[in-house]
């Protein structure tokens, strides 16, 4: 047994037992919610508190995060965040701390080269000019090749943890059915409409047309050109002979995802949009059948904006500022100001601190209706400054395990 594989009892606000049990924890959610810093921090924790080999691998490419955790060349292949870096936030580590950016071209063509039936059809898709275009635009390319990086890393069994921070996608379930829709997109009836002149004769082939066809590639050809025609049907030809090994894989991915050594953790913010995304990808990985281990409620307003002593303090400010400026001036120190806009800067206090009350009671709302989905639901506060280096994501990281 990994040494960070211990026992942990299940609480309501803390992310310990999930980072202590699963082998993989897949953070999700909208972006600028805070998703890359959290996924980040939960790696840290991990490898400092828990022990064994933890990864983080990032989608979301964040340069800073590199520079956060001590690295320099960040990229696909996986670097050993120093000891140094973490020592020197006044972390001890107890395992090993390791990160990875995803580099998309460079996944798509390793896909290329492992899924390809000979080493001269992937050479002929690897240099086709359509093929960086493809890779790198098309829709569903990022989530895909994010998946396939995932699956590899995993099946190396070099890491107890793996912790996955996914692409900033339009909605988060386009991740999930990434496997999917590739696969039918490179076996779907179009491109097999569009290549079938050159399935049936190769280059001569194209010129035997059917009818229903022939109107089609007489248009196609005057817009786009008969060479800009043939280099994609040529394209997707080479592309097919690697179909049996996308359905394949994206089965074996599938089956990854719905495992019970992996788990989802969403993170949100409080506010609008994000929240009805968050609330609606809960849904989805429950009615799908996927583990929804944790919702983390990012950047939410400090507990004490809740406590009564605040409330009073805040009416007391509001209600006798002149009385507490004429308290202030009595003492005689003439740093202090003028006594009537000592009043107007204690009622503006007062003030900000009900109104943030209000918000903070909202969120508090929010936040129960929200804890009967996952295991458990964790809060971070908003903080004063950007989260830019170790002693940051450690701050989050003490949020996470409820320290």
């Amino acid at each position: 047994m990994s040494p960070r594989r211990r026992p942990a009892t299940v609480t309501g606000n803390s992310l310990e037992p999930l980072l202590a049990t699963k082998e993989i924890v897949i953070f999700c959610g909208s972006g600028g919610v805070g998703k890359t810093s959290t996924a980040a921090a939960a790696g840290v924790a991990a490898a400092t508190r828990l022990g064994g080999k933890v990864l983080v691998l990032t989608i979301d490419p964040a340069r800073r995060l590199a520079s956060a955790l001590g690295l320099e060349g960040f990229g696909n292949l996986e670097k050993r965040v120093p000891d140094e870096a973490l020592r020197a936030a006044g972390l001890e580590p107890r395992g090993e701390l390791w990160a990875a950016m995803l580099d998309t071209k460079r996944s798509w063509d390793d896909l290329v080269l492992r899924h390809a039936p000979n080493e001269e059809t992937a050479y002929r898709i690897l240099e086709n000019r359509l093929y960086t275009n493809i890779t790198g635009r098309f829709v569903q390319s990022h989530d895909y090749i994010a998946m396939e990086r995932l699956y590899d890393v995993h099946t190396t069994g070099k890491y107890d943890l793996i912790i996955i921070d996914t692409p900033p996608t339009r909605s988060a379930i386009d991740f999930l059915e990434a496997p999917k829709r590739m696969a039918e997109f490179f076996g779907g009836r179009l491109l097999r409409w569009l290549t079938l002149p050159y399935r049936v004769g190769g280059r001569r082939g194209a010129r035997v047309l059917t009818a229903a066809s022939r109107p089609f590639y007489q248009l196609a050809d005057r817009i786009l050109g008969s060479q800009f025609l043939q280099d994609i049907a040529e394209f997707f030809l080479n592309f097919q002979s690697m179909y049996d090994g996308f359905v394949e894989r994206a089965q074996a991915v599938e089956r990854l995802l719905h495992d019970r050594r992996t788990a989802f953790t969403v993170v949100t913010t409080l506010e609008g949009a994000p929240l009805r995304e968050a609330q609606f990808f809960c849904e989805e990985l429950v009615a799908r059948k996927f583990n929804l281990g944790a919702l983390v409620l990012n950047k939410t307003l400090p507990g004490y904006f809740l406590e009564p002593e605040g409330d009073e303090a805040a009416e007391t400010l509001c209600s006798d500022a002149d009385g507490i400026a004429d308290a202030v001036a009595a003492t005689g120190i003439a740093e202090l100001g003028d006594g009537a806009r000592n009043a107007r800067v204690l009622r503006t206090v007062g003030d900000s601190f009900k109104n943030f009350a209000v918000v903070a009671r909202r969120e508090a709302e929010l936040k129960a209706v929200l804890s009967d989905a996952p295991e458990a639901v964790v809060t971070i506060p908003n903080f004063e400054v950007d989260i830019h280096d170790v002693s940051g994501l450690a701050r989050i990281g003490d949020y996470l395990f409820a320290a």
